[in-house]
């Protein structure tokens, strides 16, 4: 299988990689390196990064050619997401990251059990595929994107598993932010315990 050979091998399928700013959540505005994995089998009807569902397709890079090409000065940001980047082993890639000096940081649904060392890990549970319970304990950050308004029922049933230090924080998804951000700051008004996240990189045409 694919994946085996991900492993043995110490080399992921890498979508894209680039520099930005962190666009979401609570490092928003920050420089961020970002690795984006291929494959996904959650399957989010609303998901605004679809292609990377596969695994086949991208080129399976080495570890250390990974790190080579991370762009962010020492001590900066480096986020890994897919797709679904628990699918694949992070032992080595978070060990040569922190070696070089990075800030690690994980954004996942969770659907997976976690591997590597994180310094961040942002938590975004998603309706098809529940998390593994494990995760709710070590999340840093909880971001649940707003697509009606039962997902607002979905995000206290979350909040009450994570920390009671990990951040909270309500998206509207993006093809309905108007309409969801306006019911969004109602529900913070009357559960100040939430924060409101926007998609800040796509208001700035930004990666």
């Amino acid at each position: 299988m694919l994946e085996d050979k991900i492993i043995t091998e110490g080399s992921l399928p890498v979508m894209e990689a680039f520099l930005t700013r962190q666009g979401e959540g609570f490092h928003t505005g920050t420089a961020a390196y970002f690795i984006r994995l291929g494959g996904c089998d959650v399957g989010c009807h609303w998901c605004d990064t679809m292609d990377s569902w596969k695994v086949d397709g991208y080129p399976i890079v080495g570890v250390p050619n990974i790190v080579n090409d991370v762009d962010v000065s020492d001590g900066g940001i480096v986020v890994v997401t897919g797709g679904e980047p628990t699918m694949h082993d992070m032992t080595l890639l978070t060990a040569a990251l922190k070696s070089a000096s990075y800030s690690t940081h994980i954004e996942t649904a969770g659907s997976y059990d976690l591997t590597g060392e994180w310094d961040w890990i942002c938590l975004s549970p998603k309706k098809p595929v529940p998390p593994k319970p494990v995760i709710f304990g070590m999340a840093n950050e909880l971001k649940i994107v707003v697509y009606n308004r039962d997902d607002l029922r979905w995000a206290e049933e979350n909040a009450a598993r994570v920390t009671p230090a990990c951040k909270l924080f309500l998206q509207p998804e993006w093809s309905k932010e108007e309409e969801m951000k306006v019911v969004i700051e109602r529900y913070i008004e009357e559960h100040p315990k939430w924060n409101l996240s926007v998609q800040t990189h796509k208001h700035l045409g930004i990666r």
